[in-house]
């Protein structure tokens, strides 16, 4: 019961990403949470939710150098 409300949220948070993306919206926000749930169950899920942290933490660390300035 709990894997099939964590992939179902996690499926419905992909869609509202999606969604997000063709209207302007926190896309983002939803794509990363989608990948938390999937990453409970499936290691390339952990995989992207991995890449998309260290990218997130390099542009925002690039840009917290832009605007000290």
């Amino acid at each position: 019961m709990k894997k099939m409300l964590l992939l179902f949220s996690g499926g419905l948070f992909m869609l509202l990403g999606v969604l997000f993306v063709i209207i302007p919206g926190p896309s983002l926000l939803f794509f990363i949470v989608g990948l938390m749930c999937f990453s409970c169950y499936y290691p390339k899920a952990r995989h992207s939710l991995a890449l998309c942290q260290r990218a997130l933490t390099k542009s925002c660390a690039y840009l917290d150098k832009k605007l000290a300035r």
